[in-house]
């Protein structure tokens, strides 16, 4: 597995690598980017650990988004993006719920007209 996900990792900064590179008309040699890859890759894996960290002092076995940005505070623009990102998706989860109660509401409501209608019917029969 960690060889398969190093290759991951160093495939993606291969990918950014060329990318910024077409944008800056500049090079990254084959060191660069394999130094950049294993620098992200140990980063990483110390990212993990004090997640890991923070969900066991705090008594749980699931990290949360609010260990993911204490892991963020030092990186204003980092925590401030997955503060937002965060928001975005609070947000879009709530609409979703919100639509799944309207449906099921008005399903329900449909169902007890027919049940009227048929009763309805029943009696008049």
């Amino acid at each position: 597995m960690p060889k398969r996900l190093k290759a991951a990792v160093h495939y993606t900064v291969g990918c950014l690598c060329q990318d910024v590179a077409e944008e800056q008309e500049l090079q990254f040699s084959k060191q660069t980017i394999a130094a950049i890859s294993e620098i992200t890759f140990r980063q990483c894996e110390n990212f993990a650990k004090d997640l890991e960290m923070f969900a066991r002092h705090a008594k749980r076995s699931t990290v949360t988004l609010e260990d993911v940005k204490l892991l963020a505070r030092r990186s204003r623009s980092l925590l401030k993006y997955i503060t937002q990102r965060s928001e975005e998706i609070v947000s879009s989860n709530m609409e979703q719920k919100e639509r799944k109660k309207k449906k099921s509401s008005t399903a329900k409501t449909a169902e007890q007209e027919a049940a009227v209608v048929e009763s309805e019917d029943s009696n008049m029969a």
